[in-house]
């Protein structure tokens, strides 16, 4: 006797080949319906690995600019934009970062959403641009142009502390140039050489110039230390010109170097208020114990009697 029931054949209490059959039928349904899911994905993921192209430009010219950095951030990889200012991206992904710089530009950061197509504007840095400007002779001059060798010193680079004079402010500052005291008098000029002595029996001391106003070596005003002529909170900074090309235009006068000095000067905007001051405290280490006048006297008198007439008159 055969009962058919479901896909199932009974026979003797045996269930035979029916149930084979609908295990492989299972088998097949569930690779039709893996198939499918890849179909389904494989245009998401070529859509979400697409090209990125775009062009930079200036933000006041809207000139187009090569040369422009475009890097994916965290990665090292990415390319640069050609003489057309325009770039191609490739393998990018929803939600990537995309890094634009440049030098004396502000650096630009764009996140890639699947657009295709942008226009990157990098507007300048201005402190990037900025130019360190020396004084150089009777004018002034970018410090990248100037021939000669040439130090500038500013106020951020002054020494700090008890000034007294202003030759105090450029001790260890610029390379080349040694400052000694010259002895233990607050007037006493220092010895300055840039890059060593020149001659044996002449000065080898620099040309001091303030404002424009060559200080020569025959002490100005009746003071040994031209520096003290100068306020040093009053300086802005020091020029300090070593070699034969920075100093030719002062003639002999400039063989041994020459220091320019730049005061401040008055400047549009609110006003500004300075305030410095230098508290000290002096205190005897430890004191001798001597004699006054009668007590002196009176020792002469006992124990060098012979000598007390050289003390002169006494009552």
């Amino acid at each position: 006797m055969f009962i058919n029931f479901k896909n199932y054949t009974i026979r003797s209490k045996n269930i035979v080949q029916n149930k084979q059959h609908l295990t492989q039928q299972n088998l097949m349904k569930k690779m039709c319906k893996i198939f499918l899911l890849l179909v389904l994905l494989c245009p998401v993921s070529i859509i979400a690995q697409s090209i990125f192209t775009g062009t930079v430009v200036d933000s006041k010219t809207k000139q187009t600019l090569p040369g422009v950095n475009v890097v994916l951030l965290g990665t090292t990889s990415g390319t640069s934009t050609g003489f057309d200012g325009k770039f191609v991206l490739k393998g990018l992904k929803n939600g990537d970062k995309i890094i634009f710089s440049f030098v004396g530009y502000r650096s630009s950061t764009i996140t890639f959403t699947g657009q295709t197509s942008v226009e990157v504007v990098l507007s300048e840095d201005s402190n990037e641009l900025k130019e360190v400007v020396v004084q150089v002779g009777y004018g002034s001059v970018k410090k990248k142009d100037a021939t000669g060798s040439v130090a500038l010193i500013t106020a951020k680079d002054f020494n700090k502390g008890a000034i007294i004079s202003a030759d105090q402010l450029l001790a260890g500052k610029a390379a080349g140039v040694r400052i000694t005291n010259n002895g233990g008098s607050p007037d006493s000029a220092p010895n300055i050489r840039i890059r060593g002595g020149a001659s044996l029996s002449a000065s080898n001391n620099p040309l001091i110039i303030i404002d424009g106003v060559a200080i020569g070596d025959l002490n100005p005003a009746g003071v040994n230390n031209p520096f003290t002529l100068i306020n040093p909170n009053d300086i802005e900074s020091f020029s300090i010109l070593k070699d034969a090309s920075a100093t030719a235009i002062y003639g002999i006068r400039g063989s041994n170097g020459v220091i320019l000095i730049t005061t401040k000067k008055g400047s549009t905007g609110a006003p500004q208020y300075n305030y410095s001051a230098n508290v000290s405290i002096g205190k005897v280490g430890k004191k001798l114990n001597v004699m006054d006048g009668p007590t002196f006297t009176r020792y002469i008198q006992q124990y060098h009697p012979n000598d007390f007439s050289k003390l002169g008159y006494y009552v």
